[in-house]
């Protein structure tokens, strides 16, 4: 029976999730007989080594999901050539995990809240037959991260000899000869010799890939199995090598006997092969998905020793180790760096995305200048360039961090029409670079939000959480916003359960909602329990800033929210950590100060002004202002001023009047209400400075003091919460407040004046809580920092006293 959700709407989603879900009858109680058996059937795959990488999610029970952090694109034409086989592991650590789905996330919350059903969401259609068209869509989708990175390998014949090529043709072996091998071994296995062993390994490898399976499970085989590990060290280096090649072939289990004899042989025989053998065996393990760190670390200490002697494939195929390795050893990286220059303009585009790859995943700090020197050459062959091997170098243009106009000046025009035939993954890295480098293309943007919505239903939570994200972080949205976004929203629906696993990435999803005034209140609240922050806990990322960032923008902008908010506890946590943070890395900023400074001295004091974050959860300052209707300064930083002032009081020299004071009384060379007014007189004096233009005086002067003045002072006598409570209290309920902001270029988007989503929803919730937004930008009051005093005071007198500020207020 077909369930369905509605969300509560807010502004702008009008159109957004309406959920519908199915549950079927073995999803809602079938069997336990019929589940025990899927799950056997299951378990019985993965031992026999079935590696394909079909993700058909016909049944929230059945369908497994296969997290791959470095899973990325290819053009049709590249999906079609070569056939998908499963996500593999790292050769150096078990990092891409396959985890089935997770159990209703129901059960684990209260039953008032549990209006998500996660096993539930997998929508009807998913569980219906695929057409042919369906079926031809699915294929392009698909992404094989254990044999794209490997493309490669096609372009030249070197790689045979580093490689290990599982669809090479091959004369086909028959039953019969098998079954005549396995019998053979059976009956001699006490003499068999190793060439004997080595050989029997090479013959089997070419029975039909069909049987792979059935023999791997034979008695017989585990039979050639014990004899070749009794024999491990009698074997030839290059004996060792096609038993290990045969295994490949027949797809034998990582955690076989076999190979972990073959695993500590060939640590222990490293020193005595060549560079080929050595990059064939690291290919050899990754083909078969198992971790060798030992091995890997043995096989850097050898190219660090011979790097000078590396060939163009070889370095190549190196960098293709120590990526899928996921590790990274640094003496050997600064070597390889000069090999890259070297070999640069000699390799094949297919090659420079592999090399690229290769730097992204084992997390390399590759220079600025290699990155450099690549992004020159694809900016120029960019048309000529498989979007598989674009998105790689995109991957590692975006983790340096480095712009490169050009390049992407070139995207720009050569990606769009790309676009419908890139699998969800690549369409993903290609916008999640645009938005990590704060680069915006329309024309990109767009193309991506016209396609997306058809590709849906194949975005893992992560995919649809970065899509969020970066048009969010961008502030876009396309034409096709509601189809768009209610597209998403609901994908993040259906992948509820993936982020009890990654609780990281419905976070990025909902804050790049919360950028562009979009709040679904479903997901919203089972992001705040209590048991969703738990989880938060475990992530390897620090997610409290999220939570916090997240937590305040829905308690400004969304008053009629009635879901699950974060603990008063984690509010204080955070602000104070990022107060802290202020204080030591952003109020001290030069042009923080400056214009703090300034405006101090213009407006009269430090009682005028403060410099501080009116909204922590953005974490950036701002400098506050009060004016009066009038537009005359209020003060309002007591608190400040006095502080301020008992530093000041520090440290007075004893000199004789001062001894006489203390001794014998105030001096009578002055009574105290003349201090009084000479103090008055010099704030006076300030004040005027900060008059706006043409405005009048409304203070009368009696007995050379502002009556004004006078009573304000009068009121701090009994301290600066009297005074607040009332003059300067009065006059800001009839006032405007200012928030300043000191903008710089990390605000906006590479080499424009468009603001940045973090920053565009700080203006708006600051706007929602009665400020008016006063900007300094970067592009004005950076250059203005080298002139004169006068003119930057001119130029903060102009953006304070702004009569348009006060319209806009009213």
């Amino acid at each position: 029976m077909a369930t369905v959700l509605m969300c509560r709407r807010l502004p702008r989603l009008s159109r957004v999730t309406t959920l519908v879900t199915t549950a079927t009858h073995e999803a809602e109680g079938g069997s336990s007989k019929r589940k025990q058996q899927k799950e056997e059937r299951l378990e019985k795959a993965d031992a026999r080594g079935n590696r394909r990488a079909t993700i058909q999610l016909l049944n929230p029970l059945d369908y497994r999901v296969l997290y791959n952090p470095a899973a990325y694109a290819k053009s049709r034409a590249v999906s079609q050539q070569h056939p998908a086989s499963s996500s593999g592991q790292a050769l150096g650590d078990r990092f891409t995990t396959s985890s089935q789905a997770l159990p209703p996330i129901r059960n684990a919350l209260p039953k008032a809240k549990a209006k998500l059903h996660p096993q539930q969401t997998v929508s009807a259609y998913m569980s219906k037959p695929q057409t042919k068209e369906e079926a031809e869509k699915a294929k392009q989708e698909m992404h094989n991260s254990k044999e794209d990175p490997r493309m490669f390998q096609k372009g030249r014949p070197e790689y045979r000899s580093l490689s290990c090529d599982r669809f090479e043709p091959v004369e086909p072996l028959s039953l019969e000869e098998g079954d005549s091998i396995l019998c053979s071994v059976a009956t001699r296995k006490d003499n068999q010799s190793p060439g004997a062993i080595a050989n029997s390994f090479r013959e089997l490898s070419r029975l039909p890939v069909g049987q792979h399976m059935a023999l791997v499970t034979k008695a017989q085989f585990d039979v050639l199995c014990g004899c070749a590990v009794e024999n491990i060290r009698s074997f030839r280096a290059s004996d060792l090598i096609d038993i290990l090649k045969a295994c490949v072939w027949l797809a034998v289990p990582p955690s076989h006997p076999l190979l972990n004899a073959c695993d500590s042989e060939l640590c222990r025989r490293v020193w005595d092969m060549d560079l080929d053998q050595l990059l064939l065996v690291a290919d050899c393990w990754r083909c078969l998905e198992r971790s060798v760190p030992s091995y890997l670390s043995i096989l850097f200490s050898y190219a660090n020793m011979h790097w000078k002697d590396l060939t163009l494939p070889q370095l190549v195929q190196l960098l293709y180790v120590i990526g899928e390795g996921r590790r990274s050893p640094v003496d050997l990286m600064q070597k390889v760096e000069s090999m890259i220059l070297k070999y640069l303009d000699s390799f094949t585009l297919e090659e420079v995305g592999a090399v690229c790859l290769g730097l992204f995943k084992s997390l390399s700090g590759v220079s600025h200048h290699v990155m450099r020197r690549v992004a020159d050459r694809v900016s120029l062959q960019m048309g000529d360039m498989s979007t598989y091997a674009l998105v790689n170098v995109l991957k590692l243009l975006r983790y340096t961090r480095m712009d490169h106009l050009p390049l992407l000046k070139e995207l720009g025009k050569v990606i769009p029409s790309r676009i419908p035939t890139v699998n969800v993954q690549g369409i993903m890295h290609i916008t999640l670079t645009c938005s990590s480098l704060h680069y915006f293309d329309e024309g990109i943007m767009a193309a991506v939000a016209t396609s997306l919505p058809s590709k849906v239903t194949y975005c893992r939570s992560k995919d649809a959480a970065k899509f969020l994200w970066s048009y969010g972080c961008l502030d876009y949205e396309p034409p096709n916003e509601e189809e768009f976004y209610s597209s998403l929203i609901e994908q993040m629906h259906r992948k509820l359960h993936e982020f009890r696993k990654f609780p990281e990435h419905l976070l990025t999803g909902l804050l790049g909602l919360a950028f562009v005034k979009r709040f679904p209140e479903e997901l919203i609240d089972y992001a705040l329990r209590d048991d969703f922050i738990q989880k938060t806990r475990g992530s390897k990322y620090e997610l409290k800033k999220d939570l916090f960032t997240l937590g305040k923008s829905v308690e400004i902008e969304c008053p009629s929210y009635q879901g699950s908010r974060l603990p008063a506890q984690l509010y204080q946590e955070m602000t104070e950590m990022v107060l802290n943070f202020a204080e030591q890395e952003i109020y001290v900023r030069p042009e923080i100060m400056e214009a703090t400074s300034l405006l101090e001295s213009m407006l009269g004091g430090p009682e005028y002004v403060k410099n501080h974050m009116i909204l922590p959860h953005t974490r950036s300052s701002d400098l506050e202002v009060h004016l009066a209707m009038d537009r005359h300064p209020i003060p309002f930083n007591f608190k400040d001023h006095i502080r301020d002032n008992t530093l000041k009081d520090i440290g007075v020299s004893l000199t004789e009047d001062l001894m006489t004071q203390l001794i014998k009384g105030r001096c009578h060379s002055q009574s105290p209400l003349e201090g009084a007014n000479e103090a008055s007189t010099s704030g006076q004096g300030r004040r005027e400075a900060a008059q706006p233009p043409h405005a009048g005086h409304h203070a009368a002067l009696s007995g050379g003091a502002l009556t004004t003045t006078t009573s304000l002072e009068l009121e701090l006598q009994s301290g600066p919460k009297s005074a607040l409570s009332s003059l300067a209290w009065k006059q800001q309920a009839r006032g405007v407040k200012l928030a300043i902001q000191v903008s710089n270029k990390n605000h906006y988007c590479y080499c424009s004046k468009r603001l940045l989503g973090l920053h565009r929803l700080k203006r708006r919730q600051l706007q929602q809580l009665g400020y008016v937004v006063v900007e300094l930008p970067f592009w004005e009051w950076f250059p203005l920092l080298k002139r004169t005093r006068l003119e930057k005071l001119s130029y903060l007198r102009y953006k304070v006293f702004d009569p348009v500020l006060l319209s806009r207020a009213a």
